[in-house]
């Protein structure tokens, strides 16, 4: 299964360079601007300039976007397979359930972590606090004056340490199996092309196939 979600991602990667080639106006179109000096100076030429293109590509657009369809047939062949893949594992709630179970679990430990970590203290600030007082012309003043701060943790911290734990513990197991799913379980998908594959490379073959087809 490893594999095959590389594969996913490579034709995922070929996709977007083929929209990106067609979603260029330059590249779906031929665009010729004449500059009609002659118009305003008889004795002059007209100038022809051409718009370049900003794909090497752009002479086979027709192919590209058959090319695009292409590689969506292949996503969608290669997501069922996946899919029919990931219904054999023996994981409760399903690799993809429990890959997003496992995420909340190793938040929920490290939430718990940093919670074991508070201490209780008590610290002194000085001048930390402001009050009103009358002097002794009866006006009010402010003055300032140190602050005992004393911090005391309100929760069990052996409880919340060994959830901690548990959570941690059931994190690895859980992951532990995923690694071994995402390695070992097979995806009955045959790749059409290497996945180490550049575009010119695929797109030249597949244009090849479609001009003799």
């Amino acid at each position: 299964m490893k594999d095959a979600f590389r594969f996913q991602n490579k034709l995922q990667t070929l996709m977007g360079t083929a929209q990106d080639i067609l979603s260029s106006s330059r590249n779906i179109t031929k665009v010729e601007n004449t500059y009609l000096r002659k118009k305003v100076m008889p004795e002059a030429e007209d100038e022809v300039t051409v718009d370049q293109p900003t794909s090497e590509y752009s002479e086979q657009i027709t192919c590209v976007a058959e090319f695009l369809l292409y590689l969506m047939t292949e996503k969608e062949k290669l997501g069922a397979a996946i899919y029919q893949a990931k219904a054999t594992l023996d994981l409760q709630a399903g690799l993809d359930g429990e890959i997003g179970l496992n995420s909340t679990r190793q938040e929920l430990a490290g939430l718990f972590r940093r919670m074991t970590e508070v201490r209780n203290s008590e610290t002194l600030i000085p001048n930390g606090g402001t009050g009103f007082r009358f002097n002794n012309e009866g006006n009010q003043v402010s003055y300032r004056c140190d602050v005992k701060k004393v911090v005391t943790i309100n929760f069990d911290r052996n409880k919340v340490r060994k959830m901690c734990a548990d959570l941690s513990k059931k994190s690895n197991e859980i992951s532990g199996q995923i690694d071994a799913a995402v390695v070992n379980t097979q995806v009955a998908y045959e790749a059409p092309f290497d996945v180490n594959d550049t575009f010119s490379d695929v797109f030249e073959a597949f244009a090849v196939k479609q001009a003799t087809a």
